[in-house]
């Protein structure tokens, strides 16, 4: 399907359907096949591979390694082992 750009900024700027409809003078059904194809394309330029793993995910806290989970481990056993000032 050929985007119209003009439809494409409406779409992207929030308006609705019905909105675009009357003011491009083109049908809802234009600016719904218009808006469904935004998006299929937005998510295909957001995937990195067709696995679905989205490019430049950073969750809010890597998982630590079984290693470094062993190292906090013992670090915390021995402050807990030392006396308190």
């Amino acid at each position: 399907m050929k985007i119209r750009p003009d439809i494409a900024a409406l779409v992207r700027d929030g308006h609705s359907d019905a909105s675009i409809a009357l003011r491009l003078g083109c049908g809802r059904g234009t600016a719904n096949e218009t808006r469904r194809a935004l998006s299929s394309l937005d998510r295909l330029y957001a995937e990195e591979v067709p696995t679905g793993q989205v490019r430049d995910y950073r969750p809010e806290r890597m998982p630590t390694s079984p290693a470094q989970q062993a190292a906090n481990r013992a670090t915390l056993l021995a402050a807990l082992r030392t006396p308190a000032a």
